[in-house]
């Protein structure tokens, strides 16, 4: 595995990111072998191995020297959250990306583009990360049903953009945010007695990115939100005593289990 044992690349003037021991994904992330029984699963298991970065929390840039990423698929968050800040004409939106989720910053996307944009990577908490590289590619192009399990996961991101978009266009903030956070709690919620409870830590900066708006806008909706019993902060996650806005259904479901 290529630079396994290696430093990779600075980070913004922290410490590089670790190149770790190689993982076998399959095992690490078991939805990825739906579809494989028997012989098949455990040689795929076998065969489906990564090299893995670990990161620190704090700003993140990709590393240079991460293997062959030409034909790669890219990085594969193992256990982690991390933000994707994306500027254009100085507004900027957000993205939040966690467990199982595909991203890939290797390629110049935004070169040649009409509008020019910026984008920057913040570790929210420490992470670590399986490199999908060329030889990765060649590994797992004998098991169609990961290729296609890693191609879902690429479009269970795209939907998440585009839910978070229709999100943006409620005209309140208050709203924006009460939505923002029942798709969260969708994904990392935990229903107990008093609520659900989404354990994530977001500042007011971030949370303003995720839903367009201003930090000192996104403050005051917070503590309206609070007042109401809507969304609290309880000095280690954000609790949702009550149901969800009944405008989540134009833009989709809650499933978290215990809720319907």
């Amino acid at each position: 595995m290529a630079g396994l044992g290696t430093r990779a690349g600075g980070v913004n003037g922290r410490d590089p990111p670790a190149l770790t021991a190689v993982s076998r994904i399959l095992a690490e992330d078991p939805e990825l072998s739906d579809g494989l029984t028997g012989l098949r699963l455990e040689e795929a298991v076998r065969d489906c191995v990564a090299g893995t970065c670990a990161c620190r929390t704090g700003p993140w840039s990709p590393p240079d020297e991460l293997g062959d990423m030409r034909f790669g698929i890219g990085l594969l968050i193992l256990d982690g959250l991390i933000v994707r800040r994306v500027g254009v004409a100085g507004r900027f939106g957000g993205e939040l990306l966690g467990d199982g989720d595909l991203m890939n910053p290797f390629h110049p996307h935004d070169m040649g583009t009409s509008l020019p944009r910026t984008g920057k990577w913040r570790v929210l908490r420490d992470s670590r990360m399986a490199i999908l590289d060329s030889e990765f590619v060649m590994r797992a192009s004998r098991y169609p049903e990961v290729v296609s399990a890693l191609l879902a996961r690429a479009l269970r991101r795209s939907r998440h953009i585009a839910t978070n978009m229709a999100i943006v266009q409620q005209p309140r903030i208050d709203l924006r945010l009460h939505m923002l956070f029942w798709e969260l709690a969708d994904r990392w919620g935990r229903v107990r007695q008093d609520g659900v409870h989404v354990p994530l830590h977001l500042t007011h900066a971030t949370l303003s990115d995720l839903v367009a708006a201003r930090r000192p806008t996104v403050t005051k909706a917070l503590g309206e939100l609070a007042q109401r019993s809507a969304v609290v902060w309880t000095g280690s996650d954000w609790l949702l005593p009550g149901p969800p806005p009944s405008e989540l259904e134009d833009v989709g479901s809650v499933t978290i289990a215990g809720l319907t």
